[in-house]
């Protein structure tokens, strides 16, 4: 088995091969002077099981790019497995038609990633979970729900706690986190978006009052819908509210705006490589994933199961 990584998150990437006990391939990933990207593979990956670490986030464009030459490099190298281990896909959101005449982004980079010779993609909470079905090769979606419910306990043992889900369309990851937190109590926050990166709070479904909240949703982007959400339920009687969010997007002036909010905390895993420019924000803190996906990606590896982690 041999590890492999791009641009995107070396912090990351250096964590799971410290986890796994193995070293980064050597690799040469640069950019000509017209930033067309160069890869050279400088080790020997002939019949090797290869799992390339590269998440897809800011900017986009260029770490997509990266994994698709990378994955093209190492097929052409004959390796005998390419695993896309992918912590954040970029272009998720992007999974149906909102409107007409507009494209199904996550679809056409699932096939640009099959095509350049992915054998099988591993990610972790995916915005949709049909988003597994766009590739025609194996995929395997691992969630960070465990990770978040073991600092919760060691953070928050004791306290009255209630789940809260920032829309109605993450009621189900609410409920999963709720299950592994001795069966907390579920509350919804019902929205309205008028455009795209703006929310507004409508009401509370659930009686938050005296209640520790935890929010939960798998990207934040502006962080808008979390900040609003924050400050209806502080209105509301809640104790205090926390978030626990998979992937930090936090772009424009998003930790800005956490900074300013009725949030005691936002915590985000190390999913996207975003540390230097969050710098040491008092409200934002790191979870680290690189167990969860070490551990998945010796399961695989291994031919062992990979759903077990969630049991």
């Amino acid at each position: 088995m041999k590890l492999m990584t791009g641009n995107s998150n070396l912090p990351l990437a250096k964590a799971i091969a410290g986890y796994l006990e193995l070293p980064l391939t050597e690799a040469l990933v640069r950019r000509f002077a017209d930033e067309e990207i160069f890869v050279e593979i400088q080790e020997n990956v002939r019949g090797e099981d290869v799992f390339v670490i590269q998440s897809t986030g800011f900017p986009a464009n260029d770490n997509l790019m990266e994994l698709l030459i990378i994955i093209d490099a190492l097929k052409r190298a004959s390796a005998k497995r390419i695993t896309a281990v992918i912590p954040y896909m970029g272009y998720a959101r992007q999974d149906r038609k909102p409107g007409p005449r507009t494209p199904i982004s996550a679809k056409l980079v699932a096939n640009l990633i099959t095509v350049a010779g992915a054998d099988r993609v591993l990610s972790v909470d995916l915005h949709a979970g049909q988003i597994q079905g766009f590739f025609d090769i194996p995929t395997d979606n691992l969630y960070a729900a465990p990770v978040m419910s073991a600092d919760i306990h060691a953070r928050f043992a004791g306290r009255n706690l209630m789940v809260v889900s920032p829309d109605v369309g993450g009621v189900v990851r609410a409920r999963q986190l709720a299950k592994r937190l001795d069966n907390a109590p579920l509350a919804i926050v019902d929205k309205r978006r008028e455009r795209a990166g703006e929310s507004e709070v409508m009401n509370i479904i659930g009686d938050v009052e005296g209640r520790f909240c935890i929010l939960i949703d798998d990207i934040v982007d502006s962080a808008g819908t979390l900040c609003n959400a924050a400050a209806a339920l502080r209105e509301a009687g809640a104790e205090d509210v926390v978030a626990y969010v998979t992937h930090g997007v936090l772009s424009g002036g998003a930790v800005a705006r956490v900074e300013g909010s009725a949030l005691r905390e936002l915590v985000i895993t190390d999913s996207i490589g975003n540390h230097d420019s969050i710098g040491k924000v008092d409200r934002i803190r790191h979870l680290p994933i690189a167990p969860l996906l070490g551990e998945a990606i010796k399961r695989i590896a291994d031919e062992t199961s990979v759903s077990s982690l969630f049991d």
